[in-house]
């Protein structure tokens, strides 16, 4: 199971406290914005098709989805974003990728490099922990939302990769291209999804007891608050009974 995914059920109520202050909508905003450079019309650019839904599942306004949208049609009015990838390690030598997206590197990286080494961990060079990672499609679904039987059978038939489950969430994987066509059937089976996202998944994880899973919590953590900081990926693997002590 990877660690991504549940530090995602531990952050649930995190992020809905962020919405009501803005700052998840805010983030959601420049995504739709970057993504819909590659087109603007959610059904030809499945990037932008994700970010909306995103953003849906966030209850931004339909207003709001489409004002970020048309700024990047219509132009940035002088404010132009890109994405950048920082990879580096933290606390128990966890592999780390953060994703921003930012209208100014010079200021972004030096404090996305102060906010690792506070936190016990060193950023790194391009390409030091990316080899860990590969795209996928990730389905987090919630365990007492579904029975174990059904979800492995609409995943597996849809093209999913692998169902795994824990204590907490099933975590349904896939190619990105089988992405939709899954998310799409779970959605037609009615079954309520906690989260859904092309993320980078690791390989192999490092599994940590409760003193490591505060100290790599607590770097996920400030990057994931840092506003330019669009997602935050990680190695890290945490049982369900040391999840079951931080909460």
């Amino acid at each position: 199971m990877s660690g991504h995914s549940k530090w995602s059920t531990i952050k649930h109520k995190k992020a809905a406290l962020d919405a009501r202050r803005g700052k998840l909508w805010s983030k959601l905003a420049r995504n739709l914005t970057v993504a819909a450079k590659k087109g603007a019309v959610p059904e030809d650019n499945p990037t932008l098709r994700l970010a909306v839904d995103k953003a849906r599942a966030a209850n931004m306004p339909k207003d709001t989805i489409e004002k970020a949208i048309q700024k990047a049609v219509g132009g940035g009015g002088g404010q132009e974003f890109e994405e950048i990838l920082y990879e580096g390690y933290g606390p128990n030598g966890v592999a780390v990728m953060c994703k921003v997206i930012t209208d100014n590197r010079n200021r972004t990286g030096p404090e996305i490099k102060k906010l690792f080494e506070r936190c016990g961990g060193n950023l790194g060079g391009t390409n030091c922990v990316a080899f860990m990672f590969s795209q996928k499609g990730v389905i987090v679904i919630e365990h007492d939302k579904v029975e174990e039987d059904k979800i492995m059978e609409i995943g597996l038939e849809s093209g999913a990769d692998d169902v795994e489950t824990s204590e907490l969430i099933y975590e349904i994987t896939t190619s990105p291209s089988a992405f939709e066509s899954v998310k799409k059937a779970i959605e037609e089976a009615e079954i309520e999804i906690q989260s859904a996202d092309i993320s980078m998944v690791a390989a192999n994880n490092i599994t940590l007891d409760l003193t490591g899973a505060q100290k790599v919590m607590k770097l996920l953590d400030a990057l994931e608050d840092h506003d330019d900081v669009d997602a935050v990926y990680s190695n890290s693997d945490v049982p369900d009974e040391v999840i079951a002590r931080m909460s």
